[in-house]
């Protein structure tokens, strides 16, 4: 009985990167970090004045003021602890706010649809994850250590009130000037950093596709014109870092000129005050200490700075940070079944949203691409059996395999499995019923047996090796250096021994669901035959969808979606299928085949191979 559907859940709140969300994170540590940074600011303001009267004491020819010499000392070391403090501090919160800030990312991006995340470019996507996730995380903790950049100057500036309000008075006649320089020099700084960040995810990106396709590349012999396009955007990283640094030449040169200028001013007007006997000795000393400390607002550069670039990145961080989580509505388990498919008028259009191109450049004219990438598909599959899915490359056949997945959302109709749709299903009790195997798998994990065990949960000893054998995986693991314990930078592996894992760690998180999308492609025919039966094996307990460009594939499973355009051209069985040309051109067209049209249509009841595909492989 199909369960009775709840109200759709509504999607989690955006959750923005601001230094706020992120200083509730570690609120103990940034308040330590404040209470040094004050408690050393508050030391520096008490020296001047503790020195200027102990300097007042000594002028004066009486007794060694040895008490005002021990407060003295113990200023200059808690300024120096404090100091310290501060330092130890700022790097620990700040490396734990990144690993924070990047573990909230990442499993924002993980938690929705693969086509949202996936939107931004591979390239930007890792910068954004890495060194973004750095400079924004380094917001809070800039702003708590900033508070000794901002209560030093304010402190001196009312310990010269203090002391000489005309001394004050002089230097305050050059504050709005530094002030100014300080405004102008934050929103240069962030203009230039946003602009340096885009052209790093640029080049980023562009080294990722590089990468990717290496072997292409090296086959083509175009590494040297690779190599120019990677670096290309160079020239645009340059410009915008040597603007970066110009912001900071400036800003120094100017402060070099006006902050001794300023110092000049108030020693001159002190001099004058004590020459008139308005202010001692000791009172120069302090003022003097004071207006070293008031034009000390210039340090505030670096900490302004720092927050902007920590600005910047966290604008390229909140379009991760609001993506919305895969929408559903509660319901789970899935009733006992061996996995009936059903497709309900299923369509997929091409995101066309993003911004711009995948190098990150905006579109040339404004307006997304929205090809169908698959329309109107119904299609029933029973429980327990086996679906090959083939058509010629572009047809939407890995489109297909993503969306009875679920791992894309289709923009019209309904995938139900086993009655129940996709969409209803908590992703977390629907992922143990759906196994993956990729043509390029990632093999996350630290060695093979990890590699093989990761899954919606950590499959045991027992699995890990039950999944291998099926998967034809255990004889080359067998001869690692450590067996499944071997690391896997160790393993030197060939494509089809890494397709082998990928099959294996399938094998061993069985559910009623199997999707190998194109997963036997770098398999040697022996190999394949033997994946084969053990995908046979799972009939009537497991639905299996395989994406296959072999002729091998399509006649041995139970039934043939062929799709074309992102339609569906033909459903039915491979012998029936074969007695069409322009399907044996499929088969042509994907393995390069020159069979005759009337050869043999399907495999026997013993398995054999059609004669044509068996002549290919042979050869």
């Amino acid at each position: 009985m199909r369960p009775k559907p709840r109200l759709r859940l509504r999607p989690r709140p955006p959750e923005p990167s601001g230094a706020r969300r992120l200083a509730r994170r570690h609120p103990g540590a940034l308040l330590a970090l404040f209470l040094c940074s004050t408690g050393g600011a508050l030391a520096a303001l008490a020296l001047p004045a503790a020195l200027g009267h102990t300097v007042d004491r000594l002028v004066d020819g009486g007794p060694v003021p040895w008490a005002g010499l021990l407060l003295c000392a113990v200023l200059t070391l808690a300024e120096t602890g404090f100091d310290a403090g501060a330092a130890v501090l700022t790097t620990s919160t700040g490396a734990r706010l990144t690993a924070h800030l990047r573990t909230r990312t990442t499993a924002r991006v993980l938690a929705a649809e693969p086509r949202r995340a996936l939107a931004v470019p591979t390239g930007d996507l890792t910068a954004r994850l890495t060194a973004r996730t750095a400079d924004a995380a380094t917001a809070p903790v800039t702003a708590a250590g900033a508070v000794a950049g901002v209560l030093l100057p304010l402190g001196a500036i009312v310990g010269l009130f203090v002391i000489d309000p005309w001394t004050a008075a002089a230097f305050l006649l050059g504050a709005p000037l530094l002030v100014a320089l300080l405004h102008t020099f934050t929103r240069r700084t962030a203009d230039a950093g946003a602009d340096y960040q885009r052209a790093q995810s640029v080049i980023a990106h562009r080294l990722t596709e590089a990468l990717d396709g290496a072997d292409t590349i090296r086959a083509a012999r175009t590494g040297a014109r690779e190599y120019r396009r990677i670096l290309e955007p160079l020239t645009t990283l340059a410009a915008h870092g040597r603007r970066t640094w110009a912001v900071y030449g400036r800003a120094a040169g100017q402060s070099a000129l006006l902050l001794p200028l300023l110092m000049l001013l108030v020693l001159a007007v002190g001099g004058l005050r004590l020459h008139a006997g308005a202010i001692g000795v000791g009172d120069l000393v302090a003022a003097s200490r004071y207006a070293a400390l008031a034009v000390g607002i210039g340090s505030l550069t670096g900490a302004l700075g720092a927050l902007a670039r920590s600005r910047a990145a966290a604008r390229t961080l909140d379009p991760l940070l609001t993506l919305d989580p895969l929408p559903h509505e509660g319901l789970g388990p899935l009733p006992g079944g061996p996995g009936h498919l059903e497709l309900r008028d299923v369509g997929v259009v091409q995101d066309g949203k993003q911004d711009g191109n995948q190098d990150g450049e905006p579109l040339l004219n404004g307006e997304p691409d929205r090809k169908p990438l698959l329309t109107g598909v119904h299609l029933t599959v029973p429980g327990g059996t086996s679906l090959a899915v083939v058509g010629r490359s572009g047809s939407g056949k890995s489109v297909f395999a993503a969306v009875v997945g679920r791992l894309l959302d289709p923009d019209t109709g309904t995938v139900l499995l086993d009655g129940v749709p996709l969409t209803a299903m908590d992703p977390a009790l629907l992922r143990p019923e759906i196994a993956y195997a990729f043509a390029r798998p990632a093999l996350p994990g630290t060695t093979v047996e990890d590699t093989i065990a990761f899954g919606p949960w950590t499959a045991g000893p027992a699995a890990v090796r039950e999944g291998a054998r099926a998967a034809r995986a255990d004889g080359f693991v067998g001869l690692l250096p450590y067996g499944y314990a071997t690391p896997l930078t160790d393993a030197p592996l060939s494509g089809g021994e890494r397709q082998r894992l990928g099959l294996a760690r399938a094998f061993a998180h069985p559910g009623r669901l199997l999707i190998l999308d194109d997963a036997l492609s770098g398999l040697d025919t022996v190999t394949e035959h033997h994946v084969r039966r053990a995908l046979d094996e799972r009939a009537g307990r497991c639905t299996r969808v395989i994406v296959a460009h072999r002729l091998s594939s399509a006649a041995r499973a139970d039934r043939v979606l062929w799709l074309e355009d992102g339609r569906v051209r033909a459903t039915g069985p491979h012998e029936e299928l074969w007695a069409d040309p322009e399907y044996r051109a499929v088969f042509r067209t994907e393995t390069g085949e020159t069979a005759e049209a009337d050869e043999e249509p399907g495999a026997g009841a013993d398995g054999a191979l059609p004669r044509a595909r068996t002549e290919v492989e042979a050869r």
